[in-house]
C-alpha cells in the first residue's frame, strides 16, 4: 500500500486558518492549534452575537417607542393596542423612527389618528 502524503493538503488547511486569526493577540495568530481553538470560539461568538442584536434592537426600539408614548400621555401596550385595533401597519422600527425624528406632534398625531371609536 502506497504512503499518503498530505502536506500541501494540511499547509492549506493552516494557512487558511491562519489567515482568519490574522488580527489575534499573541499566539492566537501565531500557533496552528491555538488559533484553530481561537477561531471555532470567534465564529461561534459571532454567530450567537449576531441574533442577540436584533433582541438588543427591538429593546431599544420599544424603549423609543415608550417614551414617546408616556410623552403622549398614554402607555407603550396601550398605543400597540390602539394601533392594532385600527389596522396601523407600522413595526416597531418605523415606529422608533418617527418618535425619536420627527417633531413632538406628529407623534401625537399618529395617536391621535389611533383613537378609541
Amino acid at each position: 500500500m502506497t504512503r499518503a502524503k498530505r502536506g500541501y493538503v494540511a499547509r492549506r488547511y493552516r494557512k487558511g486558518i491562519a489567515k482568519l486569526a490574522s488580527g489575534f493577540r499573541g499566539a492566537h495568530s501565531r500557533i496552528a492549534r491555538a488559533s484553530n481553538q481561537q477561531m471555532v470560539r470567534a465564529l461561534d461568538s459571532s454567530r450567537r452575537d449576531r441574533y442577540k442584536r436584533k433582541g438588543d434592537f427591538r429593546r431599544l426600539w420599544i424603549t423609543r417607542i415608550n417614551a414617546a408614548a408616556r410623552r403622549a400621555g398614554v402607555s407603550y401596550a396601550e398605543l400597540i393596542r390602539r394601533l392594532s385595533d385600527n389596522q396601523v401597519l407600522l413595526n416597531r422600527k418605523i415606529l422608533s423612527q418617527i418618535a425619536v425624528l420627527s417633531t413632538a406632534g406628529s407623534f401625537t398625531t399618529l395617536l391621535g389618528g389611533s383613537e378609541e371609536r
